[in-house]
Order: C-alpha cells, then sequence, then structure tokens
C-alpha cells in the first residue's frame, strides 16, 4: 500500500488544473494573435498533409531535404495551376452566371410560376419578371461599383499590400521548414511528456492523427473525384455552368448526400433554362447518380476507408462555431481540434464503461 494514498489524486489534481489553464491561454492567445497566426496555420496544414509523401519518398533512400523539395515543389506547382488555371476559368463562369440570371428569372416567372398557380388556385401574379431583372442589373451595377470603391481603397492602403506579400511570402518558407523538421517537432513533443502518461498521450495522438489525416487527405480527395466527375458530366451534356456547378457539387460533397441534392437542384434549374426540355434534365441526374454511384463503391473505399469517425454534423458544427469565434484561424483549427475532441471522448466513453461504477448493481 502507497505511504501517502491522498499524494496520487493530489498530482492528478495539479495536472487537471495546469491542462486547463495552460488550455485557457492557448485560446487567449489563438484569439488575440488570430490575424498573425493565419500564415503559420496554412502552412502547418500544408506541411501535415505532405508529411506522409515526404516519409513515402524517404523510404526509397532518399534524404529528408531532398523529400521535402520534392513534395514542396509539387504543393506548389498545384497552388499555381489552381491559381492560373482554375480562377480565370472560375470567374468566366461566374460572369456566365451573372448574365444568365435575367434567363432564370424569366423561366421563375412564366414557368414556375404559373404551375404553383395552378396547383394552389393562386390567381394573383406574385412579381414581374422585368421588373425584377431590372431591379437585378441595377443593384449589380451599384454592387460593381461599390467592389471597385473597396478593392482601389485597400490597394492604395500600404499595410494592406505589405500584409498580403508577406502572408503570400511567409506561407511557402513556413511550410518548407515544417515539411523538414516535422518528425523532429513531433519526437521533442513526446520528449517532453511526463514519463507516466507518454504512452497513452502517444496512443491517442496516433488515434488523433489516424481520423484527422484519413478526414484530411481522403475526404480532400473524394472532393476533387467528385467535383470532377460531376465537371465532366455536366459538360458532355452541354451544361455552361459545368465547372461551376460540378466544383459547388463536390466542394459540399463532404456532407453524405449534400453535393448529390445541390448539385441535381441547381444543374436541373441550369438545364431547365439552358434547353427548355426535359431529356436534359434526365440527363443531369443520370450524371449525378453516376457520381454517387462512384462515390459509393470506388471513391470512399478506396481514397477514405472506413477510419473516419467524425460525424458530418459534427464537421459542420466545428466549422462554424470555429469561424463564429475566431474567424479564418478558427476555420483552420475546426477540424484538428474537432478530431482531438472525438477521440478524447471515445476515450472517456472506454474508461467509463470500464469503471466499477458503471459495473455497480447497486
Amino acid at each position: 500500500r502507497s505511504p501517502n494514498p491522498g499524494k496520487p489524486r493530489v498530482v492528478t489534481v495539479v495536472a487537471a488544473t495546469v491542462v486547463v489553464v495552460a488550455a485557457a491561454v492557448v485560446v487567449w492567445l489563438l484569439y488575440i494573435l488570430a490575424p498573425v497566426l493565419t500564415p503559420f496555420l496554412i502552412a502547418a496544414l500544408l506541411a501535415y498533409l505532405g508529411d506522409p509523401l515526404v516519409d513515402r519518398l524517404e523510404t526509397y533512400k532518399l534524404s529528408r531535404t531532398i523529400a521535402v523539395v520534392v513534395v514542396f515543389m509539387g504543393i506548389l506547382l498545384v497552388l499555381l495551376l489552381l491559381i492560373l488555371v482554375g480562377i480565370p476559368l472560375l470567374e468566366n463562369q461566374i460572369r456566365t452566371l451573372i448574365g444568365k440570371v435575367p434567363s432564370y428569372i424569366e423561366w421563375f416567372q412564366n414557368t414556375v410560376i404559373p404551375w404553383i398557380q395552378a396547383r394552389l388556385n393562386m390567381d394573383a401574379q406574385i412579381f414581374n419578371a422585368n421588373d425584377l431583372a431590372a431591379a437585378f442589373k441595377e443593384h449589380w451595377q451599384k454592387v460593381g461599383g461599390a467592389a471597385a470603391t473597396i478593392v482601389g481603397s485597400v490597394s492604395r492602403s500600404g499595410i494592406a499590400v505589405i500584409e498580403f506579400f508577406v502572408t503570400l511570402v511567409l506561407v511557402p518558407i513556413a511550410t518548407f521548414y515544417l515539411l523538414r523538421d516535422w518528425d523532429i517537432m513531433k519526437l521533442r513533443l513526446s520528449e517532453l511528456m511526463p514519463r507516466g502518461v507518454e504512452p497513452t498521450v502517444n496512443r491517442l495522438a496516433c488515434e488523433c492523427d489516424v481520423m484527422l489525416g484519413a478526414f484530411l487527405r481522403g475526404q480532400l480527395m473524394v472532393m476533387l473525384a467528385l467535383g470532377s466527375v460531376y465537371t465532366l458530366g455536366l459538360w458532355l451534356i452541354g451544361l455552361d455552368l459545368a465547372l461551376l456547378i460540378g466544383m459547388l457539387a463536390g466542394l459540399v460533397s463532404f456532407v453524405p448526400y449534400l453535393g448529390f441534392i445541390v448539385g441535381i437542384l441547381v444543374a436541373g434549374v441550369a438545364a431547365a433554362v439552358q434547353f427548355q426540355d426535359v431529356f436534359h434534365i434526365l440527363l443531369v441526374v443520370a450524371v449525378f447518380t453516376v457520381g454517387q454511384m462512384l462515390e459509393g463503391m470506388l471513391f470512399t473505399p478506396l481514397l477514405v476507408g472506413d477510419r473516419i469517425g467524425l460525424h458530418p454534423v459534427m464537421v459542420i458544427f466545428a466549422v462554424m462555431a470555429g469561424g463564429h469565434l475566431f474567424g479564418f484561424v478558427g476555420i483552420i483549427l475546426a477540424l484538428p481540434l474537432a478530431a482531438i475532441i472525438m477521440v478524447l471522448l471515445r476515450e472517456a466513453r472506454d474508461r467509463y464503461v470500464r469503471s466499477a461504477f458503471y459495473a455497480r448493481r447497486k
């Protein structure tokens, strides 16, 4: 028997107090330093996503530095392609959408409203399509002028320009050094853990890494694959807004069936306005049905597997809560914190189920 049975309990209380105080200090620092932390958090996210590739290249007898350079150049190439190719394409799609808004309003007025009136026995005309289209054009010009004014004032602000270029330079530099020293930093953190809790902390950290890594890497690839399938299918049937709608459906597909539902609704309306027939609407349904089948039978089992423990509702809540509390920094930190909380809750549940209190009958 321990000579002082109350001592372990005191140590536990002190340790818990230190953890709570440290967590409160970290939250306070995040709130205060959020604008400064943004480029470093982006770099940390890129380094986290790229570290497994670096480790894989090291197995081929490459040094850590050379492997980091290869992965780093790959990340830069992907980002440059997104900027140089993706942004102009999306800008063109947005312009096309703006030009078609009056057509959508007219279709709604001449097709949807009469259908609703016939079903609900409504005789009153809700609104006039021409008036609404004219109002849209007028307000869009005002919005465009306001946006131009804002952009002009921002471009004239030396501080804003300096902050933008500092972020632009800091992200790749910080990403390179974090990638190079990622394993060393994990080792140093592990060495700082108290020896009594180090095995448990390492086990929980590994579970968090598996969950978060599976979600981020796997789900991002699934979203990209689905967006590509939807875009290609809609382009093949001749839809003008194929890229915009396909990427939108792929982006929201991290919630099961949400990309499928949003894509069919938006693409169906676009096809109805553009082609004015049922055949192309059926083709839209076929495109998203094929995409959904590919997601369930190929993309998710191959790219993600069954390792994700983050519920879709938890993901949505975490992102919204993080953005509300800490802005863009909170959005970046939302999923890592959600993964950690889920692992800790699972550990607490397992310990509770194994406890004498849970097993006690009376």
